[in-house]
């Protein structure tokens, strides 16, 4: 029978060997907060250059966007009391768009935040520090206006974002997310063409992956791989967090990365 325990952040880890091994990864401990501290950078920074307001609680981050972004909550601790709960409600209550909430601990019913809210859970991967392979082909990090938009793109697509369409320029990836501390847009490049996206955000000593993604005319190609090797490489003596989808573990399981916990995920779309 597999065992468990609890880190320090509360996060629940499976031990399948029948006792704690004692080679386990120090970057496995605390992954659930590591993710959560991470997501609120992430999301501050998209919010903060998207002219959002951004709201800091002790429990949660909570970033409140217009009819297409939405209104985006990150618990930052497994315990929102009762105050913070009800401000959270009211701030869903208030979004004249979609209602996302992400919590890396998976300790609290958000149900409550609407009527429709759906939720799942999907697997906080990490990766120790160590070194990366090159990728097969070309990666830049998007700096200038057209490689931002060429990210942005791929991203909607690749994630069928249908709240960003129409597409607007700059919505998704304003010029001034990658003036953000940590913040870095990649893309991976095959025969001139601009083929996979993804961001990675440096904070606190632990990196992070977010909207990688291909869209569907490049997809089996290799692009996703590229864009989690080069951008893993200035990273590499970092640990390195991710939530990942059904569809992409196996990716980054080849790259190194371990699921630990869940988070859970809750939509109102």
């Amino acid at each position: 029978m597999a065992n468990t325990w609890q880190t320090t952040s509360g996060a629940r880890v499976e031990d399948r060997s029948g006792q704690e091994d004692p080679d386990r990864p120090a970057a496995f401990d605390d992954a659930a907060i590591r993710q959560a501290r991470n997501s609120a950078a992430f999301w501050a920074a998209t919010g903060d250059s998207r002219g959002h307001e951004v709201i800091r609680r002790r429990s949660f981050l909570a970033v409140l966007g217009g009819e297409r972004a939405g209104t985006r909550i990150l618990l930052q601790e497994p315990d929102p009391d009762a105050h913070e709960l009800a401000e959270l409600t009211e701030l869903a209550g208030r979004s004249t768009g979609p209602v996302d909430a992400e919590d890396p601990f998976s300790s609290t019913d958000l149900s409550h935040l609407g009527l429709d809210m759906r939720n799942w859970q999907m697997p906080v991967m990490v990766r120790p520090p160590g070194p990366v392979p090159a990728p097969a082909m070309e990666v830049i990090r998007a700096q200038r206006t057209h490689e931002l938009r060429a990210a942005e793109r791929i991203v909607i697509e690749g994630f069928e974002l249908t709240r960003f369409t129409p597409y607007r320029p700059g919505e998704m990836f304003p010029a001034a997310l990658t003036e953000q501390p940590g913040v870095n847009v990649h893309l991976a490049v095959l025969d001139g063409e601009m083929v996979g996206a993804g961001v990675t955000v440096v904070h606190d000593g632990f990196g992070s992956h977010y909207w990688v993604g291909t869209p569907s005319a490049h997809r089996s190609r290799g692009a996703g791989r590229a864009v989690m090797l080069g951008s893993l490489a200035p990273m590499a003596n970092l640990p390195v967090t991710l939530t990942a989808s059904r569809l992409g573990r196996p990716l980054y399981e080849s790259l190194g990365f371990t699921a630990v916990t869940s988070s859970t995920w809750w939509s109102s779309q």
